[in-house]
């Protein structure tokens, strides 16, 4: 059985790995795919001080994310309440539901910070009143907003 050889990707690989990734793999596929078509570079002393370098970059970076995170979320959470207006029937009855998107108008129009609406869990709301809402700023860092629902 031939031995594996270490390679550093230079692109991402769908089944080896991302941009920047030490991975073993087949000397014969290194040699005959990987190195040249420059999804990949042999490994040297040099290569790896990259590969440590980026690594650390990007770890600071995310750092610099997650702090940023933090500081939204005690924002959110000074701000306390956001409200939505729908139209009601009788009985504080919504026509149709509170969406994702609504809640992230609302925080847009009191912060003038853009969310995804996709990290905004809403639960099911069909009434007016107050509900919690979970907004997800980071991997590491989630808010919980207080959510008014008013008839306007």
């Amino acid at each position: 059985m031939a031995k594996r050889v270490q390679v550093v990707l230079s692109e991402d690989v769908y089944t080896l790995g991302k941009d920047g990734d030490l991975v073993e793999v087949a000397p014969g596929y290194a040699r005959n795919f990987l190195v040249p078509t420059g999804k990949a570079v042999p490994v040297t002393a040099a290569v790896l001080r990259q590969v440590e370098a980026r690594r650390a970059k990007e770890a600071e970076r995310q750092a610099a994310l997650k702090a940023e995170a933090v500081a939204f979320k005690t924002a959110l959470e000074t701000i306390g309440r956001f409200t939505v207006k729908k139209q009601t029937g009788g009985d504080d009855v919504l026509f149709g539901t509170v969406t994702n998107a609504d809640v992230a108008e609302a925080i847009e129009a009191a912060t003038k910070k853009e969310l995804d609406r996709r990290d905004i869990n809403v639960p099911e709301i069909h009434r007016t009143g107050s509900y919690k809402v979970q907004v997800k700023l980071h991997t590491d860092v989630t808010a919980e907003i207080n959510l008014e629902v008013a008839s306007h």
